[in-house]
């Protein structure tokens, strides 16, 4: 097991790798390094990622070892952490910051702010140059660190980067950063990092300026494939096993993804095993049917405090008309009830990439193996990877596999056996053959869990609120708890489950993600909210509503028990004595003893 570093350890491990990269020359784009920064101090987690694997890619993937496909590292420009440090005290924004003031009030006195004088002149220099869209990302001091990851919960901000004026440009790119800046101080991240063992105050934010991995169709800009896959999956299907890996797909930008939403599962060594759904029906409810783009056309509404200010949501229909989908779909034929790979044929469209995966028409699948066996023989752990890929067959150029980001994966290895008996023992109060963690645990006096009776998707967000007040009770009285709810945990969309972040249900230590048959999720590995639970070390038992698949939830004993205390969808009961939890992680089942 790798032992949690210390805020030292984390700043200076970060620091060391700037003196392998260049400082920013005003050229940019026109430069020969594409990796670069403003400042001195720490690059962050995210960009000394990227920075440490950077030269492992170009030594051990050689330029022709995939005909066809390009890999690397989109362009980047780092603003160091001694930027964030100039800005917080020219401004004297300490006050705010810390403060327990609303998200949009610590955003406006951010946006209001004066950037260094120092950092005007580069940024003009680059804005200048590009009129191509813009990721303004976070990459915190305390971000992808291996325990508490920090995934999702910081700023990202997407600028189409269009306007015909440099000054137009350039204000865009400004608010971006001071926007990602004050994210550092929003209600999330604090409630996140009171979870942890670090202090607000502990943390400082560099900022990574990259250039979007895609390709412009009329008025919007996305690649054909984004996509996360880990080195590990805990929840292995058919032949699969754990350390074969898991990836999760989805056309246009990767929000689709890391948000939860509906995305294509495999595992990269049976690309061509189809995700276990019960029916074509079923699969063309569960697929992809919409996607997300960068707006290039008539600009929004103003509002810099919103994330997804310049960003849209499009329709499949869409991606057809722009020639986006001949290489990741399929057509259902309704007179012979059967799929057909391509879009050959009239029909219903699947997103399931399998022209990419069953023909190989990109070798998509040997990239993303190459990657994940370098990313975790550098890491010496296994590890999650993010990526984005264009296709253009129209311009008869390469694909583009855009390497975005490396983070390590808590995965334990500590020995437990949950026999066959144990799963069907009816002292069991939860089983599942679904299940991520590893170990033993014996210290759960509490349950908060949504009433099923009670539970409709169009309730999820008003339940989110009712589980954070809970929460709130329970973490001011350090107290851990099991936390029981429905649909896919944590997912943007409130339709296929309750939509909480991370320090909403902070003192959760077991999760069950339970499906009814109106909310039944494939699950989701590739979130920021899954990879922040399995960092955490929390056991997280999934039970889909599948044939053959053990386990359920003993309702009737939760209700008999004593409530401590109840809102209009959630209970809280305390046990007389503690739960046995009992998870085998090589196998990916557990049980939950009364």
């Amino acid at each position: 097991m790798v032992r949690k570093k210390n805020i030292e350890e984390i700043r200076d491990g970060s620091a060391s790798h700037i003196q392998e990269l260049s400082r920013f020359d005003r050229k940019f784009f026109d430069a020969k390094e594409e990796f670069t920064y403003i400042g001195h101090g720490s690059l962050g987690g995210k960009a000394a990622g990227l920075a440490a694997i950077k030269k492992t890619l170009e030594e051990k993937i050689p330029a022709d070892e995939f005909p066809g496909v390009t890999v690397n590292i989109p362009r980047l420009i780092v603003l160091t952490t001694s930027v964030f440090d100039s800005f917080m005290e020219l401004n004297n924004l300490f006050e705010t910051a810390y403060s327990d003031e609303k998200d949009n009030i610590i955003a406006h006195k951010f946006l209001n702010a004066s950037l260094p004088a120092e950092l005007v002149g580069d940024l003009r220099a680059l804005i200048e140059k590009i009129h191509s869209p813009l990721a303004v990302r976070s990459s915190s001091l305390l971000e992808d660190a291996m325990y508490e990851p920090f995934a999702g919960i910081y700023g990202t901000k997407m600028i189409p980067n269009n306007q015909p004026d440099a000054d137009s440009r350039y204000r865009k790119l400004t608010e971006a950063i001071k926007f990602v800046f004050a994210s550092t101080f929003f209600k999330e991240a604090k409630d996140y990092i009171r979870a942890t063992s670090n202090k607000v105050e502990d943390e400082k934010m560099a900022v990574i300026i990259q250039e979007i991995v895609g390709i412009r169709y009329n008025d919007y800009f996305y690649p054909g494939i984004s996509g996360v896959a880990r080195s590990y999956n805990f929840y292995p299907s058919g032949r699969a096993k754990p350390e074969d890996g898991v990836v999760d797909l989805a056309l246009g930008l990767g929000k689709t993804v890391v948000d939860g939403e509906h995305v294509w599962t495999y595992s990269p060594a049976f690309p061509n095993l189809k995700p276990p759904y019960g029916s074509v029906n079923e699969m063309m409810k569960s697929t992809q049917n919409e996607f997300w783009a960068v707006n290039m056309g008539k600009p929004p509404a103003y509002n810099p405090m919103k994330e997804t200010e310049y960003l849209i949501k499009k329709g499949i229909s869409d991606a057809e008309a722009d020639g986006t989908l001949n290489q990741i779909v399929s057509t259902y034929d309704a007179v012979s009830d059967r799929m057909t790979v391509g879009t050959g044929c009239v029909g219903p469209r699947v997103i399931n990439f399998a022209p990419v995966l069953e023909y190989n028409t990109v070798p998509l699948n040997n990239v993303i193996k190459k990657i994940l066996a370098v990313c975790e023989e550098t890491e010496g752990t296994a590890v999650e990877i993010e990526f984005a890929l264009t296709l253009d067959n129209s311009r008869g150029t390469p694909a583009r596999f855009g390497f975005l980001q490396v983070r390590p994966m808590v995965v334990s290895d500590e020995v437990v056996e949950v026999t066959d008996a144990e799963m069907e023992s009816d002292k069991a109060l939860i089983s599942s053959g679904y299940v991520l963690g590893n170990g033993f645990l014996n210290t759960i006096n509490d349950i908060v869990y949504v009433k099923p009776d009670s539970f409709e998707a169009k309730h999820s967000p008003v339940i989110a609120a009712e589980l954070e007040s809970i929460n709130k009770i329970m973490t001011g009285e350090g107290k851990k708890y099991m936390l029981i709810g429905f649909g896919r945990w944590g997912s943007s969309d409130p339709w296929l489950g309750i939509p909480v972040n991370w320090g909403q249900i902070s003192g959760a230590k077991v999760i069950v993600e339970s499906m009814l048959a109106n909310m039944n999720v494939e699950l989701s590995q590739g979130s920021h909210f899954f990879h922040n639970i399995s960092s955490f070390q929390v056991s997280y038992f999934s039970m889909p509503l599948r044939s053959g698949s053990k386990g359920g939830v003993d309702w009737h004993w939760l209700d008999s028990q004593k409530i401590v205390n109840e809102t209009g969808f959630v209970k809280h009961i305390e046990l007389e004595n503690p739960l046995r939890v009992k998870v085998d992680g090589r196998r990916g089942r557990g049980v939950i003893f009364k």
